[in-house]
């Protein structure tokens, strides 16, 4: 079983400076911690934008190739339904939740994380009966907000999940009330959730959290539909990044 490291912290969202320069004794994300030898995955602060920290959790064990353990940045995570994830524009733009728990990292930490440095990305995703699956993606960004914060993913990796995110690349996020998806109608207000929904999605991630399946409640929960339906919520369902060296 992994390790988990007790870190006292709070979540706080970046202090947004776009031209501060990042410190070399500071971890510029979890890769620099794993890096300097921690390997218990728990909650540390990482500097993508300069000297302000930002709150994130470092799992520092995973499944995969030598290169691909540890050191990963969690940028999202649905556990429990303990945090509202329908929520407006800002709060997807700083951040919002509990490190320890449900989280979205927030988009301005991932332009950030991801406009001078390449990433990969890894979906980790488990349903009601225990099972397991992922999908991993050789590169990931995330644009500035004056595109829209536009995704750019690729490089597609099957881990049992099947792929949901390449439909999705070079889509603007979404919230209810600043919709750029490419739908005639709004998709974040359709389905709940706030995305990089085109028209409308293959997976929900910022959905309703729904116990399984229940076909009543089509395509709002937290789905993966490569993997399973449109009608099946995941239990767990995690996104992270990790930097290709």
């Amino acid at each position: 079983m992994e390790k988990t490291a007790i870190i006292l912290s709070a979540f706080l969202p970046v202090i947004l400076c776009c031209d501060c320069s990042h410190s070399v004794d500071k971890p510029f994300d979890c890769s620099d911690i794993y890096k300097s030898g921690q390997n218990l995955s728990g909650i540390y602060s990482i500097y993508p934008a300069g000297d302000f920290p930002v709150w994130v959790y470092c799992q520092m064990v995973s499944e995969g190739k030598d290169e691909d353990k540890g050191g990963w940045t969690v940028i999202q995570r649905r556990m429990d339904g303990s945090v509202n994830f329908y929520r407006p524009w800002r709060d997807y733009k700083r951040g919002f939740g509990k490190v320890e728990g449900e989280y979205w990292l927030g988009l301005e930490n991932l332009y950030q994380l991801t406009r001078h440095k390449k990433f990969m990305l890894r979906v980790d995703l488990e349903d009601f009966e225990g099972r397991r699956g992922f999908a991993q993606y050789s590169s990931f960004s995330v644009g500035c907000e004056c595109e829209g914060y536009k995704l750019q993913v690729s490089g597609f990796t099957d881990g049992g999940a099947g792929d949901c995110l390449s439909g999705h690349n070079d889509l603007k996020f979404s919230t209810f009330d600043k919709d750029q998806d490419t739908h005639e109608k709004s998709c974040a207000k359709e389905y709940l959730g706030g995305f990089w929904y085109g028209s409308c999605h293959n997976t929900n991630p910022n959905g309703v959290y729904l116990w399984g399946e229940d076909p009543t409640h089509y395509a709002i929960g937290v789905c993966w539909s490569t993997w399973k339906n449109y009608a099946v919520s995941m239990k767990t369902f995690s996104m992270k990044i990790k930097r290709v060296s």
